[in-house]
């Protein structure tokens, strides 16, 4: 039947169905009521208009009351009371307001765990709350920057003051401030003060705020609280001498006089507040439940928090009992009636006149009399007593306003920050509209502030509304929407109500009847104003809620708020500053009349300076005025704002908890405006669905056809066309669906339909499939039962026939037996017979046998080979056909065989078995070519020596020419040589400057180069940097493809393993770090290590911040730019051999010695063999493990390689000296001969000259043995000098040629170098366009593409590197053994060898020391290098390789060795500096896990090794021997260990919050959102929330239960990589999974739409997944299960049937980690997805509550999610040798000395 809402007296609206079908026209409606009650319903235009349709039980109890199909006041209202009453749930939206019903009940939902869980969640994800529209205010001011504002309204008694205070806390805790001040504390503070002295108790709520105000917050630029501000809005004064009946005055006055007994009060003189007028005119001053002594001392708690002292507190309390006094003051009236007097020794009057420090007499005469001033006289006039007692009234209420005021002014002095506000965020507690009996000056106000309130907020609703259709690109059609402009024009307009009331202020004797005639005569024209028709001092206004008839009495009196100056004056006149201040500044306000709107109106409220009086009371300000200036300033700042609303609405009037009175419910509804949005929202396309949502939620109602198209939208659009056939039913936008009010529940009704049908169709499917069963188990059963019977009948018939059949055979025995006897004596007869008749007629007749005996025996041969032929046959055929089938089984599993090796051979780990040990062997040439680069430095150095020695001979030569000159003066020869000489000397000069210039020249251009490669590497990363952040965006939008990412990242991950250097590769981080490898390695075949060094560590560095495509890119680029190096390198040595050649070509005589040399040399490498043989042999003799014969076979490999290059450097030099020698043997035979046979064996035993330069200047050098240099110029040696010198230019001019060739060289190779970069970065900005060119889909296709031919090439290149170096490794090994067989021949040559050391290169064997004890030592000023070193510029992944806890080992070696010298002021710095850098790096890298992973693991291993080699016999119980006389001699390290293990425990706490903070995002997405099984998970309709939740589409991306998984195995392994105990790791993946409860059942108890059956059924498996990750990592013994508990019985108590009582005795015995509340709120949430499912009765939650009441649970509703379990550090000694401990090069720790 059809369900509909009527209207009903009670209830205002009431559930019925139609029972008939209705048509239109008809009068009547048959109905029938809940109760099963008929009911005729008359339809008409005078009777009731048609009903209001009700929504589907599916969509009843939604969070926002926009998602319901029917939007309409009985909707509205029932989905609200179904919230409040059934599921206890008091937050519900309706558009863009948070609609807060007053529970009158403390609920447990506004706890620090509650504001974590909102805080920076979207406000449509999560259930509604306080907090959320909090959250979304900071949210949007942040990203924005724009102020905010939260705009709390509802009646007295709804919860404004406490929904304030509360989205106050939420800003206090999320935007705490940012150093120590405290601000946030401060804003809190606040409100306790003006609670108690602006709030009170009225018949509707204890805690009324009896006045409006508007705090802003200010937030910095990094969004911390630095400041706040408070307006307050008229301030109900007419409270502090006046209560109605069951009322009370402000709280202050009743927390004083509670505590008037302590000390400091006494000379208060207060006693109870039953004692005072002003107090106990309610008559009951106690509230239930609230202790006014407590308050007030929270009252003062809050004071001195604000800053205020003692002293000017015992001020504030002073004035207040002083108002306590004043009201007591007894007025006596005069016989005459119109004069009055107070009595003599008045104690109240003294005790108010000694409180305020003011003059008895001149209060008592002026509270009796008055002033009269005229122009020219002035007046006393007695006053009355009904006069007097005005006055002293209006004294009292003017005492408090500026105390009030003043209190305002110092809270937001307290609160006024001299930082630069950058944003604030506004929360206006304003009254609601009000409606009483008598309604009078104050009500009038509020209601104009809540008509102004309703237009802004309107406006703003409209604008949000058209908003939404110009962003979806709707047809926007005008709303007609209810403006109140006119009624506001009615109060405000120029002669509307407030300025007839001010005209009628200024006028001498106006009353308030006059101004009631004037409203009657000036507006009684507008439909917004009426006159009552029985009364003429009343007004009707019909505001936007309701008619609101107002009484004019006392209207003028309460707008002049007027106060006589002659006591003001006396309170001026106070010994008291502080009552002094109060009144200095009244003559710039007012009358002496005032508002607390008048300063409050201000931002920053400043004390005024004193202006000149103002007599002339026509221009002072009314409070109708000042509340008028103070509303529109309000206005203007909300209208700068962003408005947030939050209507909170009294459930009823008796204050009983969750109880719901409709009749009040909908007066405020009606009142707060949410009718109205729903009416705008209603008046266009108020449902409104994504393509995604719709297609999920209604693709049961489409055809298989329709469900192949690719694109989503063109499949809802076909299915909505076919549905709704109205076209203006729904809407089609860019990313939403809308429709029209009913079209949802439409859908619903066909989704309902088609699974009605469905479910019919199982059922009968169902049905008949047990029918049939049933049938077939009783026809079974009768057949059975057919053959046991027929069984018994056919063996009781066959035992009747065996019987028969015996008693035959047995007669038929015995006949056979008695006829055979017959018969054998008959046959007998018969053959004696016949044999003795045959034996005679064959004697006769018959010689031969017959011939058919032969005949019978031929036959039987015959059939006996024919059966043996057949049998055969028959055997041949079985084993053929057997022969087949072995061979097709076999085939068929050689098949499978050769099948399963292909796809191993193919895969990743048969290359890595084939591949195994390449790391190892590619580490050692490393090594090797770092020894090579170092050799080639060397070198290079001994060539810069040998040029400066080569220019010492120079001159040298100089000097003896210069000697030789002076002795022979004469001689052409000698002059012309001499000449030469010079001439010689020039050319060499000009040589060497132009050798300068050229280097000069060199070095310009390479710099120039440098930079230019500097500037296309920068553009280069610039453009990688934005090709990065395009990618960014990319990987935003397709996080559908993260699997197929996950899959080729774990390909390449297994790639990468087969990369030399690298030994583990667990996780995506450590395989991104072993792609730096690639470009080290390539750089290393070339020579460059320290180039390679720095690729690496730029890479290393860039790599965290960098997507992981553009990196394999950039990577494969570094690599073919060292390839292209590498050629250009092999180019220019090509050239220089040329080079080389030409002059080996030019020098004859080089080829006609290298010969003879050869002989020598080979005696030379026999001596280096011999001495390398002999290390061989020590070493091998030293050491017997394979790990030394190895290290000394890879050393041995390197000496023997450095050997054989320092053997070809000293042949070229002997070559060129030999060559020298012989040139000058042709020039000069006789002194060429002289010099060989005198100088050669001195040649031979002289050191080896490096270079062509140093072989002249040892030859040269020769020279100076001669003493004689006469002898030496006879024989032609001064000629030979000359030749020389000749020979050196010529060497000088060939060198500078060849570098000048060199330097051209190298400057095209950077130009080509340039070249190919601008190319290449033109390829990668085409690629880049072409990609961006792409759809979406062929982006992703084109990457992955790219991607695979990538690693493709990757492998490739590996294998070839791989191969490459095997070779090498083949070549070496062949070598070693072919000087291995040499050695035995060249021992005999040993001997003289030795002889002559100085020319055998000493060849050295690094050994390990024998007397090794573990200790580093190192020098006092190395400390600050090695802690750098090992500590501050450490990374994890520079020790990956060796052994974990490296760092650690290292430096407590070092310790061991201060402790062994006995060196405490050594060992006390050292581990002091070691603390300090630790804490210095760990708090640099306070969010790097790896890194807090790294040293949490050094750090306990330090502690553990000072525990182990303590002495301490409790520590030493597994240590070895060796271990043990290790242990340190000296030192008690017992305090260091104690810092040592409290630095453990911070760096586990900062590990776990880094892990948490890594964590936080995917938990929820993960757990909860996730679709781990595809097509399980429900859509159910969204409202405005979730439409347009703060984010918008920005938020980050969701995450699978996959990448959760995958980061806590990424963490899992990063700990195990740096060796931390695997009882720590245990420890915390147990923290983590805690945190993973915590925050998914905490998301869960505040997300209604995730409390579903599908959801626990997502839930369990996501939580089976985790296990079963824990099984696999063998941490299922952790604990980690045990804290995952309460998440599994809330996803089980999701599941379990929930109705009977059995259901509910079970959900009590399965949830035994939930506490009561947790259990009842889950039950509450529960929604179903479909009308299948079943709602959670109340009685079954009633009956759930009863059962666990005798549990003692904690009052806990969310759990803590900061809470973090006690971690222990077990003693865990190594079983590492310290003596055997191996320090890698790369840590440059050369300055420590192994002892």
């Amino acid at each position: 039947y059809t369900r509909v809402w009527i209207p009903d007296p009670e209830d205002v609206w009431r559930a019925a169905e139609i029972i008939k079908d209705y048509k239109e026209g008809e009068p009547i409606l048959y109905l029938k009521l809940e109760d099963e009650t008929p009911l005729e319903y008359r339809i008409g235009p005078k009777d009731n208009a048609l009903p209001f349709l009700r929504n589907p039980d599916i969509l009843v109890g939604e969070n926002d009351l926009t998602a319901l199909s029917y939007l309409h006041e009985p909707a509205v209202l029932h989905n609200l009371k179904v919230r409040f009453t059934e599921s206890n749930h008091i937050y519900t939206y309706c558009g863009i307001v948070l609609v807060a019903i007053n529970p009158y009940e403390q609920l447990q939902i506004y706890g620090e765990e509650v504001i974590n869980a909102y805080s920076g969640q979207n406000m449509g994800d999560m259930d509604p709350h306080i907090f959320a529209v909090a959250e979304e205010a900071y949210k949007q001011m942040a990203r924005d920057e724009r102020n905010q504002s939260i705009i709390v309204s509802g009646e007295s008694g709804a919860g404004k003051t406490v929904s304030a205070k509360y989205a106050m806390r939420f800003f206090a805790t999320v935007g705490g401030s940012a150093n120590d001040t405290n601000v946030e504390e401060k804003v809190l503070a606040s409100s306790p003060i003006m609670e108690a002295i602006g709030n009170a108790k009225t018949t509707r709520n204890d805690n009324s705020s009896r006045f409006g105000k508007y705090i802003q917050i200010g937030f910095d630029r990094s969004y911390h609280i630095i400041g706040a501000n408070m307006r307050t809005y008229l301030l109900e004064k007419s409270r502090v001498v006046f209560q109605a009946e069951d009322e009370r005055n402000y709280h202050i006055f009743y927390q004083l006089c509670a505590s008037a007994s302590l000390p400091e009060f006494k000379d208060l003189a207060l006693t109870s507040a039953e004692d005072f007028i002003f107090t106990s005119q309610g008559e009951n001053i106690f509230i239930e439940g609230v202790n006014d002594a407590e308050d007030f001392e929270k009252t003062r708690e809050a004071f001195t928090l604000l800053g205020v002292n003692d002293s000017n507190q015992s001020s504030i309390f002073r004035i207040i009992a002083s108002i306590l006094h004043l009201g007591n003051v007894e007025i006596c009236s005069e016989r005459d009636g119109d004069s009055c007097h107070i009595l003599k020794n008045d104690p109240h009057l003294a005790h108010f006149c000694q409180l305020l420090g003011v003059e008895l007499e001149q209060m008592e005469h002026w509270l009796c009399h008055r002033k009269l001033v005229t122009t020219s006289e002035t007046y006393v006039k007695n006053m009355s007593r009904k006069q007097a007692a005005n006055a002293r009234d209006a004294l009292a209420k003017h005492i408090y306003a500026h105390m009030f005021d003043w209190i305002v002014e110092y809270v937001n002095k307290s609160l006024h920050t001299s930082s630069k506000q950058h944003s604030f965020i506004g929360v206006l507690d304003i009254y609601g509209f009000e409606t009483f009996e008598i309604n009078s000056f104050e009500q009038f106000c509020i209601n104009y502030a809540n008509e102004k309130l309703q237009q802004q907020f309107n406006q703003h609703v409209f604008k949000l509304e058209q908003e939404e259709y110009m962003k979806e690109q709707i047809p926007w059609t005008l709303i007609d929407f209810y403006d109140n402009q006119p009624c506001i024009d009615v109060i405000e307009a120029k002669l509307g109500i407030l300025d007839l009331l001010d005209e009628e202020c200024k006028v001498p004797k106006g009353t308030d009847q006059n101004w009631c005639q004037k409203l009657f005569d000036r507006l009684s024209s507008s439909v917004h104003f009426q006159k009552p028709r029985m009364s003429n001092t009343s007004f009707i206004v019909i505001h936007f809620a309701d008619k609101v008839e107002y009484q004019c009495d006392g209207f003028l009196e309460k707008n002049r708020d007027t106060v006589y100056e002659e006591q003001i004056n006396i309170l001026k006149a106070s010994k008291f500053q502080l009552m002094a201040d109060l009144f200095q500044d009244t003559n710039k306000d007012s009358s002496i009349s005032t508002s607390s709107s008048s300063k409050s109106s201000r931002v920053n409220v400043r004390a005024s300076k004193p202006t000149p009086k103002v007599p002339n009371k026509e221009h002072r300000k009314t409070v109708g005025h000042q509340f008028r200036s103070s509303l529109q300033l309000l206005m203007e700042t909300l209208n700068a704002t962003t408005p947030h609303y939050v209507r909170c609405i009294k459930p009823n009037d008796e204050k009983e908890a969750f109880s719901f009175e409709s009749r009040r419910a909908v007066q405020q509804l009606r009142a707060c405006g949410v009718l109205e949005t729903i009416r705008i929202s209603a008046a266009g396309y108020p449902s409104r669905w994504t393509y995604p949502d719709f297609f999920n939620r209604y693709r049961v109602l489409m055809k298989k056809s329709d469900m192949t198209v690719g694109d989503k939208k063109l499949v809802c659009r076909n299915l909505l066309e076919t549905l709704v056939k109205d076209p203006d039913k729904f809407q089609f936008g860019k990313t939403k669906i809308f429709f029209r009010a009913g079209q949802v529940a439409y859908l619903e009704k066909l989704r309902a339909d088609k699974f009605r049908s469905a479910c019919i169709k199982i059922q009968k499917t169902v049905r008949g499939w047990l029918q049939r069963v049933r049938y077939q188990k009783i026809r079974k059963s009768a057949i059975n039962l057919q053959r046991y019977g027929r069984g018994y009948m056919a063996r009781r018939y066959a035992e009747q026939l065996r019987l028969t059949r015996a008693a035959l055979i047995f007669q038929k025995q015995y006949r056979m037996v008695r006829e055979r006897r017959d018969y054998l004596k008959v046959r007998q007869a018969v053959v004696t017979i016949q044999y003795n008749k045959w034996f005679l007629v064959s004697a006769i007749y018959l010689p031969s046998p017959p011939p058919q005996f032969l005949l019978h025996h031929k036959a039987m041969i015959i059939q006996k080979h024919v059966r043996g032929w057949l049998t055969r046959r028959k055997f041949r055929r079985a084993r053929n056909a057997t022969i087949t089938i072995q061979c097709a089984y076999r085939r068929m599993r050689a098949k499978r065989e050769l099948k399963q090796l292909k796809i191993e051979a193919r895969s990743a780990q048969h290359l890595k078995k084939l591949n195994t040990g390449m790391e190892n062997k590619i580490v050692q040439l490393q090594r090797k070519m770092d020894d090579q680069t170092n050799d080639l430095k060397t070198q290079n150095e001994h060539l810069v020596v040998a040029k400066a020695s080569l220019g010492s001979e120079v001159n040298k030569l100089q000097k003896e020419l210069e000697m030789m000159r002076s002795r022979q003066g004469d001689g052409s020869q000698l002059t012309s040589l001499q000449d030469e000489l010079e001439k010689l000397r020039a050319e060499l000069q000009e040589a060497h400057t132009h050798m300068k210039k050229l280097e000069e020249k060199h070095s310009n251009e390479k710099m120039g180069l440098e930079q230019v490669r500097y500037q296309s590497l920068k553009g280069a990363s610039q453009s990688v940097g934005r090709v990065q952040a395009e990618l960014d965006e990319e990987r935003q939008r397709y996080q559908n493809l993260l699997r197929e990412f996950s899959r080729l990242e774990q390909r390449y991950d297994n790639l990468q393993e087969f990369q030399p250097g690298h030994k583990r590769n667990n996780s995506t981080q450590s395989s991104l770090e072993s792609d730096s490898n690639y470009p080290s390695i390539s750089t290393l075949e070339l020579g460059d290590t320290d180039d390679a060094i720095q690729v690496v560590e730029e890479m290393g560095v860039e790599k965290a911040a960098m997507d992981i495509g553009v990196f394999m890119k950039l990577q494969k680029r570094v690599r073919e730019l060292e390839q292209e190096r590498k050629r250009l390198q092999v180019n220019l040595e090509k050239m220089e051999d040329q080079v080389n050649c030409k002059v080996e070509s030019e020098d004859l005589a080089y080829n006609s010695l290298k010969r003879q040399e050869l002989e020598s040399e080979n005696k030379k490498l026999k001596n280096d063999l011999n001495e390398l043989r002999k290390a061989i042999a020590d070493r091998a003799s030293q050491n017997s493990s394979s790990n030394e014969l190895q290290d000394g076979y890879n050393l041995l490999l390197g000496q023997l390689k450095a050997a054989n290059e320092e053997l070809e450097v000293r042949k070229e030099e002997v070559l060129i000296l030999r060559t020298q020698i012989v040139s000058a043997a042709h020039q000069k035979e006789e002194t060429t001969n002289q010099i060989e046979t005198n100088n050669v064996p001195e040649w031979t035993n002289s050191k080896k000259p490096i270079d062509k330069e140093e072989a002249v200047r040892a030859y040269h050098g020769l020279c100076d043995k001669a003493s004689d240099w006469g002898y030496l110029n006879e024989d032609g040696e001064l000629g030979l000098a000359y030749q020389g010198l000749k020979q050196v230019a010529r060497l000088l001019e060939a060198q500078l040629q060849s570098q000048a060739r060199k330097h051209e060289d190298e400057l095209a190779a950077f130009n080509t170098q340039i070249e190919l970069l601008k190319d290449d970065i033109e390829k990668k900005q085409e690629m880049l366009n072409h990609t961006m060119s792409l759809s979406p889909e062929a982006q992703v296709e084109y990457s992955v593409q790219q991607e695979i031919t990538r690693l493709t090439n990757d492998n490739l290149d590996l294998k070839e590197l791989v191969e490459k170096l095997e070779k090498n490794e083949r070549k070496l090994k062949k070598q070693l053994r072919i000087y291995m067989k040499k050695v035995p021949d060249m021992e005999a040559s040993s001997q003289p060898t030795k002889a002559k050391p100085q020319l055998t290169r000493q060849v050295t064997v690094q050994r390990r020391e024998k007397d090794f004890e573990g200790m580093l030592e190192y020098y006092k000023e190395d400390e600050a290098m090695l802690v750098k070193t090992l500590i501050t510029d450490m990374k994890p992944n520079a020790v990956s390789a060796t052994v974990p806890c490296l760092p650690a080992y290292i430096l407590f070696m070092c310790i061991r060795h201060a402790d062994y010298i006995n060196d405490d002021q050594k060992v006390h710095s050292l581990l002091t500096s070691t603390i300090n850098a630790i804490k210095k790096v760990l708090k640099k890298n306070n969010n790097d896990f790896e890194m807090t992973s790294f040293w949490l693991a050094n750090t306990s291993r330090l502690l553990h090794c000072l525990k182990q080699y303590s002495g301490d016999e409790a520590f030493m119980t597994q240590n070895t021997a060796k271990q043990n006389e290790h242990c340190l001699k000296n030192f008690d390290l017992a305090e260091y260990r104690q810092v040592l293990s409290d630095l453990s425990i911070q760096i586990y706490q900062q590990l776990i919050k880094v892990a948490e903070h890594m964590m936080q995002p995917m938990i929820v997405s993960a757990m909860l959102e996730s679709e781990s099984i595809p097509s399980l998970a429900g859509v159910k309709p969204m409202g405005y929330r979730n439409r347009s939740s703060s984010m918008d589409g920005e938020g980050p991306g969701s995450y699978t239960l996959e990448a959760l998984i995958r980061q806590l195995g990424q963490f899992h392994s990063v700990m195990g990589e740096h060796g931390l105990d695997p009882e720590i790791a245990g420890q915390v993946i147990r923290q983590l999974f805690y945190s993973i409860n915590a925050v998914t059942l905490n998301n869960l108890l505040l997300r209604k739409d995730v409390c579903s059956w599908s959801t626990g059924m997502q839930l369990r498996y996501n939580i089976s997944q985790m296990e079963e990750w824990l099984r696999g990592k063998n941490l299922h013994q952790s604990g980690a299960v045990v804290n995952i508990e309460p998440v599994i019985q809330a996803a089980q108590l999701l599941q379990v049937k929930k109705k009977t009582s059995q259901d509910a005795e079970a959900i009590c015995s399965l949830c035994t980690s939930l506490t009561m509340q947790q259990i009842v709120k889950i039950l509450n949430l529960y929604t179903p997805l479909n009308e299948f499912e079943e709602r959670v009765t109340v009685s079954f939650i009633r009956n759930i509550q009863n059962r666990l009441q005798d549990r003692n649970d904690v009052p806990m509703l969310l759990v803590d999610t900061k809470h973090t379990f006690p971690v222990l550090f077990p003693y865990t000694p190594s079983a590492l040798s310290l003596e055997t401990l191996h320090i890698p090069a790369n840590l440059s720790l050369d300055f420590l000395t192994r002892v």
